[in-house]
């Protein structure tokens, strides 16, 4: 899956999926744990899209509380000047 990073603020939207591109879009400007909640709510419309808006909200939710609880946190690994 690839994952793009942009400022959605003219999409009125945190994240976009795209099944048939396998990929998901993130606003680049999200940090913490709503990135990781907008991160595998976006990934759960990829992998199954059939399921309904609050399907995925609430199983994405679910699952960022649990990794969330075991001390799961974004690195930056990037060089930076």
């Amino acid at each position: 899956m690839k994952v793009i990073y942009k400022k959605l603020g003219r999409e009125k939207a945190f994240g976009l999926s795209d099944y048939g591109a396998n990929t998901i879009v993130i606003d680049s400007r999200l940090k913490g744990r709503k990135h990781l909640e907008e991160a595998l709510h976006e990934s759960l419309h990829v992998y199954f899209p059939e399921k309904s808006e609050t399907f995925i909200t609430n199983t994405a939710r679910k699952l960022a509380n649990i990794l969330w609880r075991m001390n799961y946190r974004r690195v930056d690994n990037s060089v930076g000047i």
